[in-house]
Parts: C-alpha cells; sequence; structure tokens
C-alpha cells in the first residue's frame, strides 16, 4: 500500500461532473470549415508548408516545427487550402494569430500512415517523429512532448507520472477517456517508459472517478504500473501537489519536476503518444467536455480547428441567457471574447456560462487580513503580501515572495471574504515584470551594439593610422629598399664611377659588374667624350 501524502492548502468547490459524465464520447461531425492555428503549443510557431488553393489530405503536415521547442501542425481533414491569414485565437485578447483555413472536402481521406517500430528506434529518432507528429501537452500547458520526453544530460528519469486527477469542476474529459480508452492510455505509457528510461510508472486518479480508477487498473495488469486513488481536493490536478501526494516529492522554488526525478503527462498526452506511434496518425483531435448552461452536456472527440459555435451547436437549441463560453474551468480558464474562434490543442472543456450558473461577483472590499488567502494556496505563499506589492507595483518584492511560484489555481479567490480577484493583480505583475525584463534584454542588446560600433570605429581609425604611417615611413626608406630598375641602376653606377675615375678614385664594387654593363658603362664614356669635344669646337667657333 503506496504512502500518499498532504499538499498544503487546497479547496473544495462544486464539482458539477455529473452533467456531462452521463453519456459516453461521441465523435463530432465535419465542420464547414477548420480554422487550423500554426500555434497551438509553447514556444515557436510553426512554418506553414501549403499555399492558397492547395489540396491536402487528413493528417498532412501543413505546418512544420520550427526550432527545439517546437511542433508540427496537421490538416484535420482532407480539403482545400481556403486561407492563409491572421485570426482571433482562443485567448482573453481574441488577438490575433496566423492560421490556415480548410473547407473539408467531405471525403476525410487518410494519408499513408505507418506505424513505428519504436523499440528498435534510436530514442531520439522517437523523439523527432513526435514532434513531426505534432504531439503536444494535453493537460493545459501544451509545451511540446518530444522535449519532456528528453531526459537530457540524465540517463533516466526514474519516475514517470500520469495524470488522471482531473481535479477542476466542470471538466470530464480525461475521466471519459480513462473509462473507454485505458488500455491506449497504458500503451502509450509504456513508450513513454522507454523515452525516459523509468524505473515507476505511477497513475494518480481522484476518488470520486471508481469507473475510470477500475478502467485503468484492468489495463495496468501484469505491467507493473500502479493506479493509485488520491483525495478529491482542488488542485490536487496541479504537477507538483500530484507529484507531492504521490512521492512525498517537491520541485525547488524555480525548478522543475526532474530536478527530483520526476517527469509528469496528462492521461490524454499518453493517449495521442500511442494514437501516433502505434497507428501513424497525427495529432488531430482531442476530446473536449461541453457543458453548462446547454440542453445535452457531453463529451466530444473533435478536429483541432473546428469553431466554437459549430461545436456548441451540437449540444441541442441554444439558451437565451447564455453570455459567453469558458474555454477551461471555472478556476482556471477565462471567458472568450468571441465563439468564433477554434477549439485548438489547449481546449479541454467549454463551459456555457450564464449568471444562474456563475453570477457577477460582488464589489471588492479592502484586505482585512484574514490569511485565508494564506491558508488556501496549494503552493504555500503568501497572497495578501502578493496583492499588496502587486497592487503597488512594487514588482522587485513580489519576486522576492516567490511570486513566479504562482500556479494562479484560484484558490486563494474563491476563499476570500472581500471578494478581492487576487489572481489578476498577479497575473497583472507577472506580465508587467515579463515586459519589465524584454525592455532590459532590449537595452542591454543595444548597449552591446553601440559598444561594438564604437570599438569598430576605432580598430577602423587605428588601421587607417597604421596604414599612413606606414606610407610615410616607406617614402623616406632608402633607394636601395624600393624597385628599381636594374639598368637605370647599372647606368646610375656609371655616371658614379665616372665621377670618382675623374677624381682619380676607383670604386670598390666594379669587379662586381657584369661584362654588358661594363660594355655599356663604356660606351656612355665614349659619348661623354663626343659630347664634350662638340661643344669644345662649338665655343671656338667664330659667332
Amino acid at each position: 500500500m503506496r504512502t500518499l501524502y498532504q499538499f498544503h492548502g487546497g479547496v473544495h468547490p462544486a464539482e458539477h461532473k455529473q452533467e456531462s459524465s452521463a453519456h459516453p464520447i461521441v465523435m463530432a461531425p465535419l465542420p464547414t470549415q477548420l480554422i487550423v492555428p500554426l500555434q497551438q503549443h509553447i514556444g515557436q510557431r510553426a512554418k506553414p508548408l501549403v499555399q492558397i488553393g492547395d489540396r491536402v489530405l487528413k493528417g498532412q503536415m501543413i505546418g512544420q516545427a520550427d526550432g527545439a521547442t517546437s511542433c508540427a501542425v496537421h490538416a484535420p481533414t482532407s480539403g482545400s487550402v481556403s486561407a492563409i491569414e491572421m485570426m482571433p485565437m482562443p485567448h482573453p485578447s481574441s488577438l490575433p494569430d496566423l492560421c490556415i483555413s480548410i473547407t473539408p472536402d467531405g471525403a476525410d481521406e487518410w494519408i499513408t500512415r505507418t506505424a513505428l517500430d519504436y523499440q528498435n528506434m534510436n530514442p531520439g529518432e522517437v523523439r523527432n517523429r513526435l514532434r513531426d507528429f505534432g504531439l503536444a501537452g494535453l493537460g493545459g500547458a501544451v509545451f511540446p512532448s518530444h522535449v519532456k520526453l528528453n531526459p537530457g544530460k540524465l540517463d533516466k528519469v526514474p519516475t514517470l507520472i500520469l495524470n488522471g486527477a482531473e481535479c477542476e469542476p466542470w471538466i470530464t474529459c480525461d475521466d471519459l477517456l480513462m473509462r473507454e480508452r485505458a488500455a491506449e492510455i497504458i500503451a502509450g505509457a509504456k513508450i513513454m517508459q522507454y523515452l525516459l528510461s523509468a524505473d515507476a510508472v505511477l497513475i494518480g486518479i481522484e476518488d470520486n472517478k471508481p469507473q475510470a480508477i477500475a478502467a485503468m487498473r484492468a489495463a495496468c495488469a501484469a505491467t507493473g504500473f500502479e493506479v493509485i486513488a488520491v483525495p478529491t481536493r482542488y488542485p490536487s490536478g496541479g504537477a507538483k501537489q500530484l507529484t507531492k501526494i504521490l512521492t512525498g516529492k517537491e520541485p525547488p522554488s524555480g525548478g522543475r519536476s526532474t530536478d527530483i526525478g520526476v517527469q509528469i503527462f496528462n492521461v490524454a498526452t499518453a493517449y495521442s503518444v500511442a494514437r501516433a506511434v502505434l497507428h501513424g496518425e497525427p495529432m488531430i483531435s482531442r476530446i473536449v467536455t461541453v457543458t453548462g448552461n446547454v440542453e445535452q452536456p457531453r463529451n466530444y472527440e473533435v478536429l483541432l480547428g473546428t469553431p466554437v459555435k459549430e461545436l456548441v451547436a451540437l449540444t441541442g437549441k441554444q439558451r437565451n441567457d447564455t453570455q459567453s463560453y469558458i474555454m477551461g474551468g471555472p478556476m482556471m480558464g477565462f471567458a472568450l471574447p468571441t465563439d468564433n474562434v477554434p477549439v485548438i490543442k489547449a481546449s479541454n472543456c467549454l463551459i456555457a456560462s450564464s449568471p444562474s450558473l456563475f453570477p457577477a461577483p460582488p464589489p471588492a472590499l479592502p484586505c482585512i487580513r484574514c490569511t485565508q488567502c494564506a491558508q488556501a494556496c496549494p503552493v504555500n505563499l503568501q497572497p495578501q503580501d502578493l496583492y499588496w506589492f502587486s497592487r503597488g507595483r512594487e514588482f522587485g518584492k513580489a519576486q522576492e515572495y516567490n511570486l513566479f511560484d504562482c500556479i494562479e489555481c484560484g484558490c486563494c479567490d474563491y476563499v476570500c471574504p472581500s471578494h478581492i480577484p487576487l489572481v489578476q493583480y498577479y497575473r497583472f505583475a507577472k506580465s508587467e515584470i515579463w515586459a519589465r525584463e524584454r525592455e532590459k534584454q532590449q537595452a542591454d542588446l543595444a548597449r552591446e551594439r553601440h559598444e561594438f560600433r564604437l570599438a569598430r570605429i576605432e580598430r577602423e581609425k587605428k588601421e587607417r593610422a597604421d596604414k599612413l604611417a606606414a606610407k610615410t615611413q616607406g617614402s623616406k626608406a632608402p633607394a636601395a629598399n624600393a624597385d628599381i630598375d636594374p639598368k637605370k641602376a647599372a647606368i646610375q653606377a656609371a655616371i658614379e664611377r665616372a665621377k670618382l675615375k675623374r677624381s682619380g678614385v676607383t670604386p670598390k664594387n666594379v669587379e662586381n659588374l657584369s661584362v654588358e654593363t661594363l660594355k655599356e658603362i663604356d660606351e656612355i664614356e665614349a659619348r661623354r667624350t663626343q659630347l664634350k669635344q662638340a661643344m669644345e669646337k662649338q665655343s671656338d667657333s667664330p659667332k
């Protein structure tokens, strides 16, 4: 019997899971249009590989991974590329990003798919193929899976954890996936274990999912994997919290789980690994919970790029009092500014919001320093202090109090009697710190460029001065150091010899002259004598 540990804090919000977990997963039909963003993961945006008018097949790569922290993007069905343009994204700001629009042809024609014999392949090659299959974490962070499956400088990661806790209210996509497709999840876990050389595989599931626990334990028979029921308490599904519950270990502040020999993945990510390696299928769909103020809440397997409005329409007649749609859960999710955005890899849940389900919060009151937020914080921070530092723009102090350890789970908001939106203040402080860091990096880069320019100017100035000095020195050098025509030198030597001869002095270097040079010197002397005699005759003639 494995010993379970407790993490600090946590809350017990109303679950609202029965509404969508009572029915099996349904495959959503083809939408009229697919909008496929080229960046559905943390890291560099994928590079487009198609042009407008191209016909694509289901599973065809339409965006290539660009850099180490990136992954590919694929066509969710066959059809033609109708547009490549900036379009709104499922983000609180609705800021646009580059997307490829595909008009389905209805044929749903697949590319040729080939399974990987991963056990006879180099692990690095398998990871590269996972990058090309577009695999990213489906637990919310969408970090490229091939990066997390690389032990790096370590020979191995001793413990692999599969996260099936699904602690946030309303969301049931992982619950239904474990109930219906447990065998493929475990197949994916075996591949992950091979890539990480893990000794132990632990699967944590909250104890409010008995059917999922039973299905996963049956699938783990004779594998050595351990399925562990953990107490239901939000946010037990957080990576650090589930690691603490199962192993008793905690990553250091600012560190990673691999620092303590642990790597953690969502169960849906393990399922996607199995589909990619064993069936040659890239990541083109995911399970999405559609719930809240809808007629028929349930889970759908949805093609990535499906517009939210078409997905929500599958749940029946829309209710008039729906205000907005929340992507994710009510604790950590956000309201979409429009329903004309696509489903992406991070879209695990869509909640139709209404005043009856999610009433507007009352006005925020002053902090009374009751410390309930500190008692609920699962990361053991001091939320009330972080609130004051963030509000007062004392960002340095906020960092000293480990602001970036905050996982933005919303527990402090949930228990605050003054209804202060604490997480919003923390997000504001983080964004300001990131903005200032970017400005500092840009300033440092500008300074380095300026210093390099000054150094270059000084170097060029010195080079010009050295060239001028060398040229001046060269002009003052003796003629012997210059390039002199040998014939002219011999003539000059003859003239000097004649001068010395007339003065009765014989030069020491006469014996070193060649015969030809001596003949030429004699001819010059003869002409000189003739010229002198002619001048004398002319001077003697009458005028």
